[in-house]
């Protein structure tokens, strides 16, 4: 077995383990609230206003990270200059970060949500360009950043992160199936023994749709089987080489899913026949067979897997993945839709 499949079937097991855990217990109302932050004292009683910090916080934190971190040894296993992979994740964080929010807010016209398909559009869009700014930057003899490996390699990473980090979604209650006594007999009895029941009142499912306690199509776990396993095919073939194969079947898998999975949701998408998300996912796909084949002739590269991992062991990339866990966990984390009151007392058996 050579390195490529064992390091493939390493992180096939991680992220099995963890889809399994989020599966299993993420529905249940103890798996919202991380911890609460205690702020100013609110009455005479002697409780506290508190700031609720959440797993989906959390969660999205190990999302991202991991996505960068795969992009990382992708690319590094190239042999490519570690310098123009940050400066281009960077870029791309730094546009699709706050997009998720602006586009949410725009076609959902709700101030305190994100949208994971509108920063997606945002960033493929702008990575093409992104790629041949950083590859301005004279490095001496350091070779620029192929276009497709590149692309492919942002598309892995990108698949892993939203599949991870459906499992925030899950102890959110956000982003919904229908209930199964609205689908089709044959799909209810199909998934009935797979289906979601969210407990808890702070729950987005239970204070925006009141189906608390209803089972309903498990629309996350399924989008994160199928974008956590299209990672991994995709990650199989970038490293085999091929890099076309995984960049297109990344992109149009995941897209074309995305806008398929919106009619098995039950939240709110914005108006239309076909919400602006779903116009979105399906724009990208003729948009990577464009990039395909302008960037068809960049194919002649040959990963080497163990000498993208070595790049974790960098103390520099060690610090930026920390970094921006703590970025994503702060801008996730701190709940804006819910709150706490807290009560604080002495156990006078103890004293």
């Amino acid at each position: 077995m050579g390195a490529n499949t064992i390091f493939v079937c390493a992180l096939l097991v991680l992220v099995v383990g963890n889809l399994v855990f989020g599966f299993r217990f993420l529905p249940g109302e103890r798996w919202q609230v991380l911890a609460a932050l205690p702020g100013s004292k609110r009455n005479a009683g002697g409780s506290w206003q508190a700031t609720n910090l959440t797993w989906y916080g959390l969660l999205t934190a190990n999302a991202y990270a991991a996505a960068l971190a795969l992009l990382f040894v992708l690319l590094q296993s190239l042999g490519l200059s570690m310098v123009r992979v940050v400066l281009l994740a960077g870029i791309l964080l730094a546009l699709c970060i706050p997009a998720a929010g602006i586009i949410a807010r725009w076609v959902e016209g709700k101030a305190y949500t994100l949208t994971v398909g509108g920063a997606v559009f945002v960033g493929f869009l702008v990575a093409p360009l992104g790629i041949a700014l950083v590859n301005g930057i004279p490095l001496g003899e350091k070779p620029p950043l192929p276009l497709l490996p590149t692309l492919a390699a942002i598309a892995i990473a990108y698949a892993l992160g939203e599949g991870m980090g459906r499992l925030a979604c899950i102890s959110f209650g956000c982003c919904y199936g229908k209930t199964l006594a609205q689908c089709p007999r044959w799909m209810s009895m199909l998934l009935g023994r797979w289906s979601f029941t969210f407990q808890g009142e702070m729950k987005k499912i239970a204070y925006a749709s009141g189906l608390q306690g209803q089972p309903v199509v498990p629309i996350q776990a399924m989008t994160a089987v199928l974008y956590c396993g299209v990672a991994l095919l995709g990650t199989f073939w970038f490293l085999n080489g091929n890099f076309a194969l995984a960049f297109l079947a990344t992109v149009s898998l995941t897209q074309i899913w995305r806008a398929v999975s919106e009619m098995l949701r039950a939240d709110h998408r914005g108006g239309g026949r076909l919400s602006a998300y779903q116009w979105m996912a399906l724009a990208l796909v003729p948009c990577a067979a464009g990039l395909v084949w302008m960037g068809g002739g960049e194919q002649n590269l040959a990963p080497q897997v163990l000498q993208g991992l070595a790049v974790l062991w960098r103390t520099d990339v060690l610090l930026t993945l920390q970094g921006l866990w703590m970025l994503i966990f702060l801008h996730t984390g701190r709940s804006k839709t819910t709150g706490a009151e807290l009560f604080f007392h002495v156990h006078r058996e103890r004293i």
